[in-house]
């Protein structure tokens, strides 16, 4: 971690799981008392925000921007999820999504949750892996907040978070699923500011995925089907391995590595 990082419970919080409660404990972070605006601290270059229905990470300081939540219910996620173009969206070609229903999808760098809610929303059931324990608690906490919300708690029934990484999962016999899905961290070319600002936050606190060539040759030692590689498009081949086709979007590629082909429906 390149940047200090404590947590701060706004208020008394009795509301989370027991789960969210034990990974909060689990992370060892110091507590931290907010008496003064998030501008005026300095203790610490960013704070976890716990309150009784949300918890957000937020960077302090001068000219600090507001803070980052896991939100499913609201937002761009709900956009998508009513304007996003369903199975005609590049994530959905890329997966398979088109030709065969239902598939079961490891994300193994789930980050926030944005791609595996997408491919839950088209029904996909998807079990993600998240290494950055502070990242899992975001998502978590996203995770049961949609859960009680009735648009959305369809969907989030698709959606499982291991506690454990990939490679975890592989040692202790993990089942192989349909899909395996990578998006490793890197300086993605999307330009909006939310993206920018959650990228900038994450570089200062876990930095690049310095060991993410060694993702394919595991993820493609759990796939049935296929791997799917989400890269910006001026990013090498990960691993230096050439894909079996790509998808080309405005801001990006997908990179697909066929194992087996799915049959059409």
């Amino acid at each position: 971690m390149n940047c200090s990082l404590a947590v701060c419970f706004l208020e008394k919080c009795h509301s989370h799981s027991a789960v969210l409660t034990d990974m909060l404990q689990q992370l060892g972070l110091p507590n931290y008392f907010l008496e003064k605006t998030l501008k005026q601290v300095s203790d610490y270059d960013y704070l976890l925000l716990v309150d009784t229905t949300s918890i957000a990470i937020a960077k302090t300081g001068k000219g600090a921007p507001a803070p980052v939540t896991v939100n499913f219910v609201n937002g761009a996620a709900a956009h998508r999820r009513k304007f996003g173009g369903g199975k005609s969206q590049d994530i959905a070609k890329a997966v398979g999504i088109h030709k065969k229903s239902g598939l079961r999808v490891l994300d193994a760098t789930a980050g926030l949750g944005r791609d595996a809610f997408v491919l839950a929303s088209l029904g996909c059931q998807v079990h993600m892996f998240e290494r950055v324990p502070f990242v899992r608690v975001l998502l978590q906490s996203g995770l049961e907040q949609a859960a009680n919300d009735e648009e959305t708690h369809p969907i989030i029934s698709k959606m499982a978070l291991a506690g454990t990484t990939l490679s975890e999962y592989q040692a202790r016999g993990g089942e192989k699923a349909d899909v395996v899905y990578l998006d490793p961290m890197y300086p993605h070319a999307d330009k909006s500011a939310a993206v920018k600002k959650e990228m900038a936050f994450f570089r200062d606190l876990i930095g690049h995925d310095d060991d993410a060539d060694q993702l394919l040759p595991l993820a493609l030692s759990l796939a049935n089907y296929r791997v799917v590689v989400k890269r910006p498009k001026s990013a090498p081949y990960l691993n230096n391995q050439k894909p079996t086709y790509q998808l080309l979007g405005k801001a990006g590629r997908f990179d697909i590595y066929v194992l087996k082909s799915l049959e059409l429906e």
